[in-house]
């Protein structure tokens, strides 16, 4: 059966022996392995309590010390939303008033746990078996919470007014798993959840970041989310899940705090009025959350900068200006993109540490940090390049971090 990964655990013994288990660690696991099967556990018990307690660390990130207690696939982590963008989620049917929520295709359950939390009734439906019962167990802790093992098309609404959806992008073959990027691919695809969001019902559905501006329904608002820099989803939410007046959002998330740019109108790549200048002053490189959202003219009006090429998200301003929105830096010099000159530059100035940003230029800063490093004598100076096109001139601009703009940053 499917669930034989986890059945073991399913017992007083197995959930005691996997309780007991200390933080996991790939150094320690054979010789663990080896001292739980001379202590008289099985080796099903036994791999499948190692195997939780790996996947219970990795998912720490994720779900911080509720992890301690679930039970998890590996891809199921993979796919899981983090717990505290789970509970964004869950706050848009509380906000609008809805009681009763199905979270179809609900993986391991992470946005049903969410919503569970604030006391929605969760229906939680995904199809495969084993996930399903790493959910069932997930949920136990909240009575109005209940799983059903079956595909998110065939389930019955009757009776609930929300609907939450994170669509499968992945499929799995012999070969190993392939991302999908055509939203019509997904499992359910786009198009059933448009249908729902027609029948009225609050419905929302997560989505990868880099679905294209032209496949967002006209009737969604779309929110791109970033944490700590790194984008993880773009949501799109119809009828009273969707906010009035926003079409776009970029919601930029870190250890500061949060910050939120919106717009009301649907992107138009023709519409981005935005001057081009000079660089020199004050660099911005805006959040992906904010390029996702087709926001970086948004930005550019509200600090008051220019873009250096109409088709590069890198922005300059001649005064700092504090924003959460974008990564600032201090323009100290621009120079020809020239590798040799480069390499020249960086032993000159006795640069050890050398980090590079690019946009718009074909170049892995990891190969070209090692090619400008090799020979330098290693010197006790940090800097920082930025590489880009201006044109078709391609530029490598020095610049150092702005103190007071990037510790507002949120990111």
């Amino acid at each position: 059966m499917a669930t034989d990964a986890i059945s073991p655990l399913l017992t007083a013994d197995g959930w005691e022996l996997l309780s007991s288990l200390g933080p996991y660690s790939d150094a320690d696991a054979l010789t663990l392995n080896e001292s739980l099967r001379k202590a008289g556990h099985s080796p099903e018990l036994v791999a499948a309590a190692l195997t939780q307690s790996r996947l219970r660390a990795k998912a720490e990130p994720k779900f911080g010390e509720f992890a301690r207690q679930m039970l998890f696939t590996q891809t199921g982590l993979e796919q899981a939303t983090r717990l505290g963008i789970a509970a964004l989620h869950a706050q848009r049917f509380t906000t609008a008033g809805i009681t009763t929520v199905a979270d179809l295709g609900c993986g391991i359950g992470a946005d049903s746990l969410a919503m569970a939390s604030l006391d929605l009734a969760v229906t939680a439906v995904e199809m495969d078996e084993l996930t399903a019962a790493c959910a069932t167990v997930n949920l136990m802790p909240f009575p109005h919470a209940n799983v059903v093992c079956a595909k998110a098309e065939d389930f019955g609404l009757d009776g609930i007014d929300g609907v939450w959806l994170d669509p499968a992008r992945r499929t799995t073959s012999t070969s190993g798993t392939t991302r999908l990027f055509d939203p019509e691919a997904f499992s359910p695809p786009l198009s059933f959840v448009e249908r729902l969001a027609d029948s009225g019902k609050a419905v929302g559905v997560k989505m990868g970041p880099g679905i294209p501006h032209d496949a967002v329904p006209a009737t969604a608002e779309a929110q791109w989310v970033s944490v700590n820099g790194d984008v993880v989803e773009a949501g799109l939410y119809f009828n009273a899940l969707a906010r009035p007046g926003v079409r776009r959002a970029a919601l930029v998330i870190g250890p500061y705090g949060s910050a939120e740019l919106t717009s009301g109108t649907a992107f138009d790549p023709a519409a981005q009025d935005v001057e081009t200048g000079p660089v020199a002053g004050y660099l911005y490189e805006p959040d992906g959350a904010v390029i996702r959202a087709g926001l970086v003219a948004d930005l550019a009006g509200t600090i008051g900068a220019h873009l250096l090429d109409p088709h590069i998200a890198y922005l300059c301003a001649s005064e700092p200006v504090e924003t959460p929105f974008a990564r600032a830096y201090k323009v100290l010099e621009v120079r020809p993109f020239n590798v040799k000159a480069l390499k020249s530059w960086v032993k000159a100035n006795r640069i050890g540490v050398l980090d590079i940003k690019k946009r718009g230029v074909s170049v892995t800063p990891e190969e070209l940090r090692r090619h400008l490093l090799t020979g330098s004598g290693k010197g006790p100076n940090k800097a920082t390049l930025v590489l880009t096109r201006i044109g078709e001139e391609r530029v490598a601009v020095v610049v150092e971090p702005f103190g007071p703009v990037d510790s507002a940053r949120t990111r």
